[in-house]
């Protein structure tokens, strides 16, 4: 190859790069045209106050919803009932949608996040902290023992160890009464069983009769003595102490369930819990000066509506006292509290849920003074 014919190779330019005139014009229009498309790009993707409308539409209906609740209509398969049974746990919701806000870098959906948290901590900060405080001139607990309990010695066992001065126990069958009475005995002198339920008690007793929760109204009627004995849920006796009469409720209300055509089934626990509000009235009405306790499991939490003609009357030693939300059910790993201790007329000083001691819910207990 001659000098001249490698200096023409050397020099050559392809068009491509150079474009028709091999000045590099073409290379340099690229690259503005590319510039200008990343603007236009940045323009019209939406800032962070437009971004996540899907984020910010569920942060709004949480809150909603929480704020609410009691307005959620209790019509086919009683929803507002079932979403205040488990209230407390739709705070859950608001981390999951903090992390998803800060993914899509939503501003307008963590300042959405505001309302519920707000409105959650309006209904159940108060229970975060410790409220209890040393004191009490009584000390009562209840608990649901379970009709399956495989070792009722062992629980009496543990619950004559809390040293509570009453003892309520619901869900008793025939076979496992006797247990618990002769588990029971040393610790407390005084008792009374009737039907599925019993109090246990280190002061006397009197005055114990039977409440019909079932058929309450028109239909109690007609129905036979011995049968309402027999179905028994529920008790009123008095407790004499050092302070005066204590007027004494314990209850166990009917079940429910979530069925996968009915929703939640609440009829026989709401037939119940009127006519134990029925009875309260009654009581509270004949001696308004003496205080009351109500000691059951109520298979319900406070929230709900259900309620109304307790929680009217009474309030929750575990709201007033408690350390905590006091989850009772299912023991393993409790997501309600459907045992209360509710009371009028005496001041809780502390209250709290005690280990498992082999029943499917967890006992509870709380000192109380005049």
């Amino acid at each position: 190859m001659s000098g001249s014919e490698r200096g023409r190779t050397m020099t050559q330019v392809d068009p491509a790069e150079t474009g028709q005139d091999g000045t590099g014009t073409s290379h340099i229009h690229t690259h503005a045209h590319t510039r200008l498309r990343r603007a236009l790009g940045a323009l019209s993707r939406p800032g962070p106050w437009k971004r996540g409308p899907l984020l910010v539409a569920l942060a709004l209906l949480l809150g909603l919803l929480l704020l609410l609740h009691a307005e959620i209509p209790n019509g086919l398969g009683n929803p507002g009932s079932l979403v205040e049974t488990f209230l407390p746990w739709f705070g859950l919701c608001v981390p999951v949608l903090l992390v998803a806000a800060l993914w899509r870098r939503s501003a307008a959906a963590v300042v959405a996040l505001l309302l519920p948290v707000t409105v959650w901590l309006n209904l159940f900060g108060g229970l975060l902290g410790d409220k209890s405080h040393p004191g009490g001139d009584l000390t009562v607990a209840e608990q649901n023992v379970d009709s399956g309990n495989r070792d009722p010695a062992g629980t009496a066992r543990d619950l004559a160890a809390s040293g509570a001065d009453l003892l309520a126990l619901v869900e008793l069958t025939p076979q496992a009464t006797g247990t618990y009475e002769k588990g029971l005995a040393k610790a407390y002198p005084y008792r009374t069983v009737l039907g599925t339920v019993g109090l246990w008690s280190k002061l006397p007793l009197s005055d114990t009769e039977p409440i019909d929760i079932m058929d309450y109204g028109p239909l109690a009627s007609t129905k036979p003595a011995s049968e309402k004995l027999a179905s028994n849920r529920a008790l009123r006796t008095t407790v004499a102490t050092d302070h005066g009469p204590l007027t004494v409720y314990v209850a166990h209300l009917g079940s429910v369930r979530v069925m996968p055509r009915g929703g939640f089934w609440t009829a026989s626990r709401n037939i119940g819990a009127q006519a134990l509000g029925k009875a309260l009235t009654k009581s509270i009405a004949a001696a308004p000066s003496r205080p009351v306790v109500l000691l059951g499991d109520l298979n319900g939490t406070t929230d709900d509506r259900a309620f109304t003609a307790l929680t009217s009357q009474l309030r929750s030693a575990q709201a007033a006292a408690g350390d905590g939300f006091g989850f009772t059910w299912p023991a393993a790993f409790p997501v309600a509290r459907i045992d209360q201790i509710l009371v009028r007329g005496v001041q809780p000083d502390s209250s709290r849920v005690l280990p498992a001691n082999g029943s499917d819910h967890l006992p509870v207990t709380a000192a109380i003074s005049w």
